[in-house]
């Protein structure tokens, strides 16, 4: 029978078993295996259903099932899918027949309802840049990248969503609040690569982590240019548009900017260095395997709210960071002091890294 758990179509062999199961050409399913906002679901049961993310009347998200074979609105696989698209609810296409997203009961794991919560954030978040996309700026904002309207109205969006976590949320756009001592706490950017999002040039995106005991637990990051959303959670796993994913090695190496020297130092193995400008993506590159590894050792540094929401993907899909010292990355509740590390598949490739650049 297999596993009767929806899952995200992901192979060719699975494309064409779930157009037989819908009625369709496989050609027409063939664009959610690449589609950050379509989503093909099937399991081991000859269930499956055609999700698409769209916005509603109202100005939220909503999933809408387009086509489905023994799979209901209200199916867990349907609902996780909703839920992780940052949905308020799921429609069917056909009958118009809506249902809400379900939020995680209140006794809940934390990281559980942080991770419903982020997903709704950067959703608002979406709808909040659009509308201050032509509201101007001022090239004030630290680090060098313009200050738009859209920094301000992206912070009011997300953080009026992820305060009803009831734990102190801190961000970009504000002066940090205090955190007592062994306590959790989001860290939050809510448009990073502000200086691409200005010239129009991808990626930029929403990044939330929650942080406890220094580690980041639990993060979303979605790349607002392209839809792609990664999420995680420590203990179970890291996720790429709902499809599991882990760090591997390989010859591409990201990094934040170029630095004051005008070169690169990376191991003998890298044979493209890549900077995309928005370092919460890049991070997620290397925890999806996309890239072998990120590193900032050899420049000013970074700040706590660029890598938190990144790093939690990384950690989470069992990827490594370390220091400047070999030792691995502790996260403090501290948005304005800088902080340098490499981060890679494990500690091993981390510390050959570190020796590169040393070297």
């Amino acid at each position: 029978m297999g596993d009767p758990g929806l899952r995200p179509v992901v192979s060719t062999a699975e494309l064409i078993g779930a157009s037989e199961r819908l009625s369709l050409p496989a050609a027409a399913l063939a664009p959610a295996l690449v589609e950050p906002g379509t989503r093909l679901l099937a399991d081991g049961a000859g269930n499956a259903a055609l999700l698409r993310r769209q916005w509603a009347g109202d100005g939220t998200a909503e999933a809408v099932v387009l086509h489905r074979a023994g799979v209901h609105l209200e199916h867990p696989g349907v609902q996780a899918t909703a839920a992780a698209w940052g949905c308020d609810s799921v429609c069917h296409a056909s009958t118009g027949r809506s249902v809400p997203v379900r939020p995680p009961p209140d006794d809940a794991p934390l990281t559980d309802r942080f991770r419903h919560l982020a997903a709704l954030a950067a959703t608002r978040v979406e709808i909040a840049v659009a509308l201050a996309r032509d509201a101007g700026g001022d090239p004030t904002l630290r680090g060098g990248s313009p200050m738009v309207a859209a920094d301000e109205a992206a912070h009011t969006a997300a953080a009026g969503v992820l305060r009803q976590l009831g734990v102190p949320v801190l961000s970009e756009e504000r002066p940090d609040r205090p955190v007592d001592e062994g306590a959790p706490w989001i860290v939050l950017d809510p448009l990073d690569g502000t200086g691409n999002f200005s010239a129009g040039m991808p990626p930029w995106a929403f990044s939330a982590a929650l942080v406890s005991q220094g580690r980041p637990v639990a993060g979303l990051v979605a790349d607002l240019s392209s839809g792609r959303r990664w999420e995680a959670a420590e203990g179970a796993g890291a996720w790429r548009d709902g499809v599991p994913v882990r760090p591997r090695p390989g010859s591409t190496v990201v990094v934040p900017s170029a630095p004051g020297s005008g070169t690169v130092v990376v191991p003998s193995t890298a044979r493209r260095v890549r900077i995309s400008g928005c370092t919460a993506v890049d991070l997620c590159l290397v925890a999806d395997g996309s890239a072998a590894a990120w590193h900032d050792v050899d420049r000013s540094g970074t700040r706590v709210h660029d890598v938190a929401g990144g790093l939690a993907v990384l950690f989470a899909a069992g990827g490594a960071a370390l220091t400047p010292d070999g030792e691995p990355l502790v996260l403090q509740p501290d948005t304005a002091t800088k902080i340098r590390f490499v981060a890679a598949p494990t500690a091993e490739a981390a510390r050959e890294l570190l020796a590169a650049v040393a070297g």
